[in-house]
């Protein structure tokens, strides 16, 4: 009895947390364009509190890069996705990859590198969105 008094009246599903529309790879983008921003500040700067205060904004944007980046592969990104897209996996682990090797480093082409990957899942992403 207690069990039919507390089931639920309606079933519903849906394909993420949040209605549709929620996800952009331009906050990876953003958080990336930081740290590259970062560290070419620190190249052209040789304060020592300068760039201890670089390093650490460089390291808490490129967390976040990659934090969008691995929402947009568990969260948005769909088994059909992958099926259209087959090198999309190997894409975002690449992303990852870079944004950790940017986190690590104060060579602005670390940055750019993992803005390049970025740019290719954004390419992906928005044909998605197409149909």
């Amino acid at each position: 009895m207690l069990s039919r008094l507390f089931a639920p009246k309606v079933t519903v599903s849906a394909h993420c947390d949040l209605p549709c529309g929620v996800y952009d790879p331009a906050q990876a983008r953003i958080e990336a364009e930081s740290v590259k921003a970062v560290q070419e500040k620190y190249q052209a700067n040789d304060d020592p509190h300068f760039r201890t205060r670089a390093t650490v904004i460089k390291e808490e944007r490129a967390e976040l890069a990659k934090h969008h980046v691995s929402v947009l592969w568990s969260d948005y990104f769909k088994p059909p996705h992958f099926e259209k897209y087959p090198e999309l996996h190997r894409l975002v682990n690449d992303t990852l990859k870079a944004l950790s090797a940017a986190k690590g480093s104060t060579d602005p082409a670390t940055g750019e590198k993992a803005l390049e990957y970025i740019a290719q899942i954004d390419k992906i992403f928005w044909e998605t969105k197409k149909g």
